[in-house]
């Protein structure tokens, strides 16, 4: 088992979304931690002239399958922090100012991969250690990776219809992208539908990318808000995700004190993402900046991401909210040492909102032979 894994895929844009879940659940199996995802649709391992890697323009077909990647990878494989990487994407690779290769040099990611994985398939099963040596070749023109980089050959179980999908050919029109687009959100426990927002809204954004991140004043009404993470572990998670997606990208993550943030004023902005949820917000956001003076944006909408594993309880979406309670019960922090007070008596705090089970819990207690007292 290796803790972080790097997945090449080769597999035409079109094909992807249905062959990506058992790719995943087969990469799963070898890797633990981290799972970086690299995209080069047609790459040949099998021979010819060596791989290298090009650039990719924006479809809408890309976006539609970070959707289906993340979604996906909250299905089949929860516990991988899945990271899809977009340096080789590119909406004007002809320009001047753009380098002919998108790695002069191989880029540093937040945890080195171990092991590459591809879903390449090899015709000749003798061309197996050649297009071993190749792939790992090519991953690292691309990526700094672990000396000794292991490499694998996956082989999923490919889905109904993919053949009658390969018959029709790849068809997908161009995505729009700007040059300085905004999102906003409280990014708790980052997830899979954060990262699907974050990478679309990097293919979106060609020079700057401002996040508006809830702080104290809007997080009072939050479920479970004691149990969100601290603004400044927020932030610094964003960062490394950020960093490691699209590292050319200018990034500007801001407090946000209030629904509209810096997105009302700032003239520079083009395009705020939104989803089904958060498409009313966008809209009061155009309001504001028509009201001083500003040009609307482009308000592009993404999906929302299914939870299939979500209880009676919990959210129907993936959402902060149902990760903080499943939080409920657990271990957060290590015990402190108590070893210098005295064993007796022992005191158990409850806390909790309205609600919460304080009261079945004391009654629990004191069927043991608790004595229970109430403060105000």
């Amino acid at each position: 088992m290796f803790s972080t894994g790097i997945l090449v895929l080769t597999s035409p844009l079109h094909i992807l979304p249905l062959r990506i879940a058992p790719v995943l659940s087969s990469a799963a199996q070898l890797v633990d931690r981290t799972l970086y995802v690299h995209l080069h649709p047609g790459l040949n391992l099998g021979g010819g002239s060596p791989p290298r890697p090009v650039f990719l323009p924006p479809v809408v077909d890309l976006s539609t399958f970070i959707t289906r990647l993340y979604s996906n990878a909250a299905d089949v494989c929860g516990h991988l922090d899945v990271r899809f990487l977009l340096t080789n994407i590119h909406a004007h690779p002809a320009s001047s100012q753009t380098p002919s290769s998108p790695f002069p040099s191989p880029q540093p990611l937040s945890h080195s991969p171990e092991v590459v994985l591809t879903d390449f398939a090899v015709q000749d099963p003798h061309q197996t250690r050649q297009v071993t040596q190749r792939l790992e070749k090519y991953t690292g023109c691309c990526y700094v990776c672990r000396p000794g980089l292991s490499s694998v050959l996956l082989h999923p179980q490919l889905q109904e219809n993919e053949d009658r999908l390969k018959n029709q050919g790849e068809k997908s029109e161009c995505l729009e992208t700007y040059s300085d687009v905004v999102v906003g959100g409280t990014f708790d426990r980052l997830h899979g539908a954060h990262k699907s927002l974050l990478n679309v809204s990097c293919v979106l954004a060609n020079k700057r990318f401002v996040i508006g991140v809830c702080n104290q004043a809007m997080l009072k009404k939050k479920v479970l808000k004691e149990l969100i993470e601290p603004y400044s572990l927020r932030v610094q998670k964003l960062k490394e995700f950020l960093q490691d997606s699209k590292p050319s990208l200018q990034v500007e993550i801001v407090p946000l004190d209030d629904p509209f943030g810096v997105s009302i004023v700032d003239p520079m902005l083009k395009c705020i993402v939104v989803s089904e949820e958060t498409k009313k917000g966008g809209e009061a956001v155009n309001k504001k900046r028509i009201e001083n003076g500003l040009q609307p944006l482009v308000l592009h909408e993404i999906q929302l991401l299914k939870d299939v594993h979500h209880t009676d309880i919990e959210e129907e979406k993936i959402s902060s909210s149902s990760l903080r309670f499943r939080l409920l019960g657990t271990l957060l922090a290590p015990p402190k040492d108590t070893s210098h007070l005295p064993t007796l008596p022992y005191v158990i705090g409850l806390t909790g909102g309205s609600g919460s089970g304080k009261t079945s819990i004391a009654k629990q207690l004191e069927a043991l032979g608790c004595s229970s007292h109430r403060l105000r």
